[in-house]
C-alpha cells in the first residue's frame, strides 16, 4: 500500500511499502489493510502506519482520509 500524507506544515509526504494502517478515532477503531474496501472519513485521535521496517505514529490529529485502490491518502487539518 502507498500513504499520501497532505499537510500545509509538511507539504506532501509518501509513505511506500505500507502492511496496515491503525486509526483510533474518538467515535471508532479501524485497521486497514491491502485490499480494504473503499472509505472515506474523519480523524479525530490517532493515526498509525505500519511499514515492513517501523510505525509511524501521528497523535492528537485531525483530518480527513480516503482509502482506495490500495492508496491511503489523508489531509490533515492544522
Amino acid at each position: 500500500m502507498i500513504v499520501k500524507i497532505i499537510s500545509l506544515s509538511e507539504g506532501l509526504e509518501i509513505i511506500k511499502d505500507v502492511v496496515a494502517i491503525r486509526i483510533k478515532s474518538f467515535d471508532y477503531n479501524l485497521l486497514i489493510m491491502k485490499d480494504y474496501v473503499p472509505i472515506i472519513g474523519h480523524i479525530d485521535g490517532l493515526l498509525e502506519i505500519e511499514t515492513k521496517n517501523k510505525t509511524i505514529k501521528k497523535e492528537n490529529i485531525v483530518a480527513y482520509y480516503i482509502n482506495n485502490n490500495n492508496e491511503f491518502k489523508i489531509i490533515m487539518k492544522e
